[in-house]
């Protein structure tokens, strides 16, 4: 893989070694106030590596320029650390991991955090199992349905984090994340700048399901490009009808 370095990433830049890879990666990093280690920066740089030479297999990610990977992966995904600040012992979740957004970036920074990523397809948690092993990160990968997995006594209620970057609506996103958040522990949706719509119709089901919303961050990744953090705390316990199936929760929202 080593080899093909220059191939796999695509760049307008004049970088060409591993080193000013990194070196741009850092430095974009630490302008949004993220300082890595050398050994941090290393690693993302792997992992982008591992994830461009697997692309084609598993069908991961559309975005291939690497200033743009930098900003809409690795800066996105970091950007959870700016509205959640783990401690020690913290369990975390990644609903929909896919190919490990914004859980592994997270778990590369955050080595100390334990990291659970479900993903509904095997090939994706096939590839997130060939990440782990690679980088040797305190992650486990499971193949399973967010609204399965919910009802499993070793998943319900048991995580301080919960995250989720998937294209769901609000609404239906919480009913399926919301289960996994154990008290005053809480969940993070990514979302983009036209938010406020799936917002106000969650509020219902942020209610129902024993939360409230603690904040709205919004952040300019670039002049085309705003994420949105909404931050969502767990006060009291999901009742345990909840998460009912995938079919009943797109059909009638709560």
């Amino acid at each position: 893989m080593e080899e093909n370095f220059n191939d796999l990433f695509k760049t307008n830049l004049n970088l060409t070694t591993k080193e000013e890879f990194e070196n741009y990666l850092k430095q974009e990093l630490e302008r949004e106030g993220f300082v890595l280690t050398k050994e941090q920066s290393s690693k993302l740089i792997k992992f982008l590596q591992i994830m461009l030479y697997y692309n084609k297999k598993f069908n991961l990610t559309k975005i291939l320029n690497f200033e743009e990977i930098v900003l809409k992966h690795i800066l996105d995904s970091l950007l959870v650390l700016k509205v959640v600040k783990p401690k020690e012992g913290f369990k975390m979740l990644d609903i929909g991991a896919g190919a490990g957004f914004p859980s592994t970036p997270i778990a590369i920074v955050c080595s100390f955090l334990e990291i659970t990523q479900i993903d509904s397809l095997k090939k994706r948690v096939d590839f997130l199992n060939i990440v782990k092993e690679k980088l040797n990160l305190n992650i486990t990968a499971f193949h399973k349905r967010a609204e399965e997995a919910a009802k499993e006594e070793k998943f319900r209620e048991k995580f301080n984090l919960v995250t989720a970057r998937a294209v769901s609506r609000l609404n239906v996103l919480c009913e399926l994340s919301l289960p996994f958040v154990k008290l005053n522990g809480f969940f993070v949706a990514l979302k983009g700048p036209n938010y406020l719509e799936e917002l106000n119709l969650a509020k219902t089901t942020i209610k129902k399901l024993g939360c409230k919303i603690k904040e709205v961050k919004k952040f300019n990744l670039a002049d085309e490009a705003t994420r949105v953090l909404i931050l969502i705390k767990k006060i009291s316990q999901t009742s345990s009808k909840y998460p009912r199936s995938f079919s009943q929760i797109l059909k009638s929202p709560i």
